[in-house]
């Protein structure tokens, strides 16, 4: 098992990552394989999403969105026996449904604790979802304010805290409880499979980044930024980011273990398949 760590402990790690001009990276494990070897390859974090699970499975990451399975569960589950036995050093984050009415979180996020996970982080969140359906969620306590506030009351417990954040408003918002990192989401990874078809430029997502860290930071001054999704999704992209923005970091999940996978997987058994068996 892992070693799990306290809030400030976490903070400590990653901002000396910073001062060594080195980004912050955090890497969603879908599978134990997944987790072991981005720890191998220098992830500072390694989050569990219930995404996860069906990303590794083929399957979209917006799944995660769907009513196929009980999100908190999943995630405790997914850590419990998957990951949390395999990852050695880097601290384990907890994504977590914080709207969730069938729960009460303060205890739930006891249980993490409980069971060794070092942070939180807001997925499957509100932000992601827009016009009345959002609406029709906020008016029976589904709300984004509704998961700024448990996040503040997981800092609160001594846990990391990450948080998607889709415009300023958002980011604010998570700014004022406290929240140790935004990342600024700009919505599904493009490339791969089942990557999004609708691709904001690399130019435009700089500029959202941009307006959303703004926004924390001038609530927040330390506030760690990072950046995720969108047509951020390889090494060159994050390269930009951090050049146009106040970005020290980046959340991947399938730009990290589901499109290299793709790719290795499928090229490894077409060589495979390419031999001839000699007469």
């Amino acid at each position: 098992m892992g070693k799990q760590y306290g809030r400030r402990e976490v903070l400590g790690r990653l901002r000396a990552e910073s001062k060594k001009r080195k980004p912050i990276l955090a890497v969603g494990a879908g599978i134990g394989l997944s987790a072991k070897f981005a720890e191998a390859g220098g992830a500072d974090l390694i989050i569990i999403y219930n995404s996860g699970l069906y990303r590794m499975d083929g399957l979209p990451s917006i799944a995660g969105y769907m009513p196929f399975g009980d999100a908190n569960a999943i995630v405790k589950e997914m850590g419990l026996r998957h990951i949390l036995p395999i990852v050695r050093d880097a601290p384990v984050i907890a994504g977590i449904c914080a709207y969730d009415l069938t729960r009460n979180m303060e205890t739930f996020l006891k249980d993490l604790l409980a069971v060794g996970f070092s942070g939180v982080i807001n997925f499957p969140t509100v932000g992601r979802i827009d016009g009345d359906f959002r609406k029709s969620m906020a008016d029976s306590g589904m709300s984004f304010q509704r998961e700024a506030e448990v996040m503040g009351l997981a800092g609160s417990l001594g846990l990391f805290t990450m948080a998607y954040v889709f415009n300023p408003e958002e980011s604010k918002m998570m700014a004022d409880q406290g929240i140790d990192a935004v990342v600024a989401h700009m919505k599904t990874t493009t490339g791969g499979s089942v990557g999004s078809t609708r691709p904001m430029s690399l130019e435009e997502a700089g500029e959202k980044c941009a307006e959303i860290f703004n926004a924390a930071q001038s609530v927040k001054p330390d506030v760690l930024c990072l950046a995720h999704g969108g047509p951020i999704e390889g090494p060159e992209a994050t390269e930009y980011i951090y050049r146009h923005t106040q970005a020290v970091g980046f959340v991947g999940a399938s730009s990290v273990e589901r499109i290299p996978a793709e790719e290795a997987i499928q090229k490894m058994t077409e060589k495979f398949k390419s031999q001839n068996i000699p007469k």
